[in-house]
């Protein structure tokens, strides 16, 4: 009886937990999401100016920038797991323009200043280094907060977005903001 049948229980008690949880993690796997390219991103003709007037008319706060390239996997990371998320979508869309710009792009694009550009050559000059950088700007094109690195989960994309509506990001750090 002994060592043997508290092997059998715990052995019996895990299957039962496994049994349980396993819905859990399914559902949470099924959550719905959508591309993140068709319903996160607008689809631009890359014409800087026209999008913040275009922000502008709507009402928005800003324009929104990911930087990323194909072959990043924290890129693909992020648009698979929390830019296809319904309510990061609706969040951002309601408030900024998301754009993508590829940082090894060659796609012919007007910079906020009118000049005439690749995406590859903004990215530079807007100083990113690393991918992913998240950009916000004000609706005259200048940068108020950047993040470099990939955010994980949807209320952390959502918080970073509420740090910047809210003007805190002139105050504190976002570490300490999302601590909150």
């Amino acid at each position: 009886r002994g060592p043997a049948m508290n092997v059998l229980r715990r052995i019996a008690l895990c299957s039962m937990l496994a049994m349980c949880i396993g819905p859990l993690t399914a559902h949470a796997q099924t959550a719905p999401r959508r591309d993140a390219m068709q319903h996160f991103f607008v689809a631009t003709l890359g014409d800087y100016p026209a999008e913040l007037a275009e922000a502008r008319k709507a009402g928005k706060q800003g324009l929104f920038a990911m930087y990323s390239w194909d072959e990043c996997p924290y890129c693909e990371r992020m648009k698979k797991d929390v830019l296809s998320l319904p309510e990061v979508q609706k969040y951002y869309r309601d408030r900024f323009v998301p754009l993508m710009v590829d940082t090894r792009g060659s796609v012919p694009i007007t910079d906020f200043n009118g000049r005439q550009t690749t995406e590859k050559a903004f990215a530079t000059d807007q100083g990113v280094r690393v991918t992913p950088t998240l950009v916000f700007y004000d609706l005259s094109g200048r940068p108020l907060y950047r993040h470099a690195g990939e955010i994980r989960d949807a209320a952390t994309m959502i918080r970073l977005g509420e740090f910047v509506s809210s003007g805190a990001y002139k105050n504190q750090k976002f570490a300490d903001y999302k601590g909150q």
